[in-house]
């Protein structure tokens, strides 16, 4: 029994001296932190200079830091932003070698304190040369309309470039060809994140697969349809794709080899035509173009679509329901909406949110009848939450206090499942006020009701020291009208159980207009 007792003591032993060994060591990496924290503030005799060949002026500060295994010295610096990492290098020995095996390096000119020229240069060199690329996870290097620096650029990512790198952003010039030699066999093996702007990027069937590579974003990067058709073949783990402008691709094909492929985001003002994905998990596509055919296969699983064209509502109705089956969240953008919206037989069977911005800067087309939204009112049995911002500088279509006030009667109906409807910029437009009842009076469902009477701009939140968006007279007018004409029409129609939240103009910053 005795000896059980022993045994079964030692552990318990062993467990709080491996504790109390823990927390001081926490305690040295705290007061750590605390000395290089005041390094600027303190005058005292804990820094001394040294000699030290590595520096820029042969002497570098050093500070007496409590002994600590390399492995956790260089786990600290590896979570400091780069700059505060570079600066500790320079106060101590322990910090200088571990920066040169520093995971994540951002250069710009940003970061190098706005360098220009041969500094900039200089100041690039001289990090990359001194840097062994042991463990570099991160590189971002932004040399963004620099000619100056192109003739350093393939030097610069031999030394950096390493197999073990896993993000990797180059923002170059179009004149410089990224070449593909830059992805070896190591590299293509680790890389996670490949970002790539303004440069050209000339891939081939030789590149090899990028077995990692889960993100990809070229912006305006200057690629052919077939050498981006023969990246993405090469990329099997891809996740999310996301092209900004990249002017040669007229047909974007999106391969079925791309299984894990969820996320595809493509904005573009010329060039691209048609998008054919073959991808079968493709769940969010973000497009921001002109029109475009889409084709997404017969059994497409779109859950989640953003649209930014003209006459995007009325496409949207029009086409979609049958293109994408599965659709649970839309996002409208037209800031050109000629077209009132069809009624359809056609719905949305999963749609639960739907956003619709249809703003102007200056009038919003008077011959659109917001009336005709109620096409997607009825054909979306599922909807749940319903955001409009019809945002402008003025209105001019009839008001509800016009000549004819009387609001059209339009036929009864009933959903089940809106529970909140928010409208930023809502106005007295009459047609405007008519919507707003029809779905008032339908929702049986509803718990909350805002109607924000100015556009989408900063609030001031109540804060003293800060200041509401200016606005002109004529939008402060007619957001006096529009209280008015919730108060007459619409505050009677909310049921009991909804709240009905109406934000005026702010009485601190805008009285008066």
């Amino acid at each position: 029994m005795r000896g059980r007792e022993v045994s079964s003591s030692t552990p318990a032993m062993g467990l709080l001296a491996l504790q109390r060994e823990r927390q001081r060591r926490q305690q040295q990496i705290l007061a750590c932190y605390g000395s290089i924290a005041t390094v600027n503030k303190r005058k005292d005799s804990l820094f001394q200079r040294v000699g030290d060949d590595d520096s820029q002026h042969g002497e570098a500060l050093r500070c007496s830091l409590p002994y600590l295994p390399e492995d956790i010295w260089r786990y600290i610096h590896s979570l400091m932003p780069m700059r505060d990492a570079a600066r500790a290098a320079c106060l101590s020995h322990a910090f200088l070698h571990s920066w040169r095996c520093h995971p994540n390096l951002t250069l710009d000119r940003k970061t190098l304190r706005y360098a220009r020229g041969g500094n900039f240069i200089c100041k690039i060199d001289r990090i990359l040369r001194n840097h062994s690329g042991i463990g570099l996870k991160t590189l971002k290097l932004n040399l963004y309309d620099d000619d100056s620096t192109l003739p350093y650029v393939d030097s610069w990512l031999q030394v950096a470039v390493t197999p073990g790198i896993e993000e990797l952003t180059l923002a170059l010039d179009e004149k410089y060809n990224v070449p593909c030699s830059l992805l070896s066999d190591g590299v293509r093996n680790s890389i996670r994140c490949l970002q790539l702007y303004s440069c050209a990027f000339r891939p081939t069937v030789e590149l090899g697969p990028l077995r990692s590579l889960t993100s990809l974003f070229l912006n305006s990067v200057l690629i052919t349809v077939d050498e981006l058709e023969c990246l993405l073949s090469n990329s099997l783990a891809l996740e999310q794709l996301d092209l900004f402008d990249c002017k040669e691709i007229i047909f974007l094909k999106i391969p079925c080899v791309l299984q894990q492929l969820s996320s595809l985001s493509i904005t573009t003002w010329r060039g691209l035509q048609v998008i054919e994905s073959k991808a079968p998990n493709l769940s969010r596509l973000d497009l921001n173009a002109g029109e475009i055919k889409l084709s997404l296969g017969e059994l497409s699983q779109m859950k989640d679509f953003s649209l930014c064209r003209t006459n995007s509502v009325c496409y949207a109705r029009a086409e979609l329901p049958s293109i994408m089956p599965n659709l649970e969240t839309l996002t409208l953008y037209s800031d050109d909406e000629m077209v009132n919206t069809p009624m359809l037989p056609t719905k949305f069977l999963c749609l639960k949110h739907l956003t619709i911005s249809m703003t102007s800067g200056v009038v919003f087309p008077s011959s659109y009848d917001y009336v005709s939204l109620v096409s997607f009112f009825d054909a979306s049995p599922s909807l749940e939450t319903l955001f409009l911002d019809i945002s402008q500088e003025r209105m001019e279509r009839e008001s509800v206090f016009g000549c004819s006030s009387h609001l059209r009667q339009l036929p009864e109906r009933r959903h089940d499942c809106l529970k909140r409807v928010e409208i930023t910029g809502f106005s007295s437009a009459k047609s405007l006020v008519e919507l707003t009842c029809c779905i008032v009076k339908s929702a049986v469902s509803l718990e909350r009701l805002v109607l924000d009477t100015l556009p989408v701009h900063p609030r001031c939140s109540g804060e003293n020291n800060k200041t509401c968006w200016p606005i002109s007279n004529t939008v402060f007018e007619e957001a006096l009208r529009t209280v008015v004409a919730v108060r007459t029409f619409i505050e009677d129609e909310v049921p009991p159980t909804a709240k009905l939240t109406v934000v005026e103009p702010c009485a601190r910053c805008h009285s008066g207009g």
